[in-house]
């Protein structure tokens, strides 16, 4: 009879988050697969759980991940953690998962902390619907193409960042959505956790110093379902009337104050998307 691969929740900071039945499990599986060996060390030696662990991340886990199963498919259980948070989420555990379900071996999941979860939950902006988006690329092109299609996406965004690239994603970001509420959550559940609710406009100001640190997740408003101006104009209109008024020889701020005053939208609006 085949084991099971329990997907178990670390702490994200606190190590007073690991919930009793984490604890319990991790000290009855027959063995650890973890992200970090070092890091999950000197979790369960806080806890007093000393079991044998393997090393399973994104470099191996396709060597590994056929290990892991063969030793539960003969009957071994096995909890696979993360360095923190939730494995599988943005995470090479998807794989394993996966992998598991392809051998048809029977998963368990023990719920633990989740740093999207946990900042969207004090980031003040809408909850009901939310897209996670992850980890933004550094490849220029990947990263223009994927905010790209999210500049109209209307439920709440949430990305994770590390605190060297927070800079330029934070210009991204006003770059890319113009002027919106953004939470910037860090540290959640450190001794510095701090929840900054500001805009992408004075973010992209006045937080792009490199002065913030830590581990960061930034929460961004969807895009507001603009009313239609009496003149019946979209945006794209607007912008379009600008181009051509440039055309004919016009500046660009002048154009956009002009195509503003005849259909009624923003100004900024329109010079922003115009210089895109």
């Amino acid at each position: 009879m085949s084991g099971i691969l329990y997907v178990v929740g670390t702490p994200i900071g606190n190590l007073g988050d690991l919930s009793p039945r984490a604890v319990e499990t991790l000290g009855s599986v027959d063995f650890i697969a973890a992200e970090d060996t070092r890091v999950t060390l000197k979790l369960l030696n806080h806890f007093g759980i000393k079991k044998p662990m393997i090393s399973y991340f994104e470099h191996n886990k396709r060597e590994r991940g056929e290990i892991i199963c063969q030793r539960i498919l003969q009957g071994e259980s096995c909890a696979i953690v993360t360095d923190a948070g939730m494995p599988c989420i943005s995470d090479p555990g998807e794989d394993l998962v996966k992998l598991c379900r392809e051998k048809r071996i029977e998963t368990a999941v023990v719920p633990g902390p989740s740093a999207l979860i946990s900042a969207i939950a004090v980031s003040g902006l809408e909850t009901g619907r939310f897209t996670f988006e992850g980890f933004l690329s550094v490849n220029k092109k990947s990263r223009k193409e994927h905010l790209e299609s999210l500049k109209n996406e209307k439920r709440t965004m949430i990305f994770y960042e590390a605190p060297h690239k927070l800079p330029s994603t934070l210009k991204d970001l006003y770059g890319f959505f113009g002027d919106r509420k953004l939470t910037v959550v860090r540290e959640i559940t450190k001794i510095h956790e701090e929840v900054i609710p500001t805009t992408t406009a004075y973010a992209a100001e006045n937080l792009s110093d490199g002065s913030i640190k830590g581990e960061i997740v930034l929460v961004l408003e969807g895009c507001k379902q603009q009313e239609t101006p009496a003149g019946g104009y979209t945006l794209e209109d607007a912008v379009a009337l600008a181009k051509e008024l440039m055309e004919k020889g016009m500046k660009a701020t002048d154009s956009a104050k002009e195509a503003s005053e005849i259909t009624g939208l923003k100004k900024n609006d329109i010079y922003r998307n115009m210089i895109k």
